[in-house]
């Protein structure tokens, strides 16, 4: 199993669902364990009861079947389906306004999903916000993914306060094409935490929104140090474009000795 995992780990996302669909046949044993570790790519489906799109994960799923945040249905149809307890699903109902709202101010469009539920032990519940960004070709740009997986677990109240813990995973698929620089793919994926104690009295859907909306702004800010910064950093040292040569970079010395020794020629 840690052998499973660790392969997935280095697993880029855009062929994380062929390696799962593979180790799930090769340690159909840990089947479910798999499934409810592995972070994969948000699949899409239509609710055609509210005729709204939802986002699929492992928080939604029963068996085969996946609930919708809009109509609290299963698709396929479910008829002893896991459901949120009456106050959670209102939370749950104003959530998925609420993040809608987020996603279009943030991402400009997309599908978001929210979904509720009671832990097996203990008090409190947990939550888990879905968003997932698609691009089609622009510019250099031929096609790019972003898919955020946010889980937060809300522990019970005591004296007005509430243990939240976020764990957050963002996935990044991208490629680009240019004549110059030919076909270039881009992918990875990158999870981190944080936990917090905060009042309740300012509201669970506002605690969760900030502990998100503060974790999307560092995930964004790593991704950009380390995939493309890294990336961008390793290029420059093996070939260095013409647009950035110097009089003090080995590249540049090398060429200006060049031209130099062909002038006293």
């Amino acid at each position: 199993m840690e052998a499973a995992m660790d392969l997935m780990r280095r697993m880029p996302p855009s062929l994380s669902q062929n390696a799962l669909s593979s180790l799930l046949a090769l340690l159909p044993e840990h089947s479910p364990e798999l499934l409810s570790r592995v972070d994969q790519p948000l699949q899409v489906a239509n609710d055609a009861y509210s005729g709204k799109d939802f986002l699929l994960c492992d928080y939604n799923r029963d068996g085969d079947s996946y609930r919708s945040p809009w109509s609290n249905k299963y698709y396929p149809p479910l008829e002893d389906g896991a459901q949120p307890s009456t106050d959670l699903r209102k939370l749950e109902v104003e959530a998925n306004d609420i993040f809608a709202i987020y996603r279009d101010q943030y991402y400009e469009g997309g599908i978001s999903s929210v979904y509720m539920w009671e832990p097996d032990e203990g008090e409190g519940f947990a939550s888990c916000f879905l968003i997932k960004k698609g691009q089609g070709r622009r510019g250099f740009l031929q096609q790019g993914v972003w898919d955020a997986i946010h889980v937060v677990e809300v522990g019970a109240e005591d004296e007005g306060t509430a243990h939240y813990c976020l764990t957050s995973t963002v996935m990044l698929s991208m490629t680009t094409s240019d004549k110059p620089s030919g076909t270039f793919k881009l992918s990875g994926s990158i999870t981190r935490q944080m936990a917090a104690d905060m009042l309740v009295a300012d509201g669970h859907l506002s605690n969760m929104g900030r502990m998100i909306e503060e974790m999307e702004s560092k995930l964004r800010n790593a991704l950009d140090q380390v995939y493309f910064g890294k990336t961008r950093e390793m290029v420059f040292t093996l070939r260095q474009p013409i647009g950035v040569l110097t009089s003090t970079s080995a590249t540049g010395q090398s060429l200006q000795k060049s031209i130099v020794n062909d002038m006293h020629r």
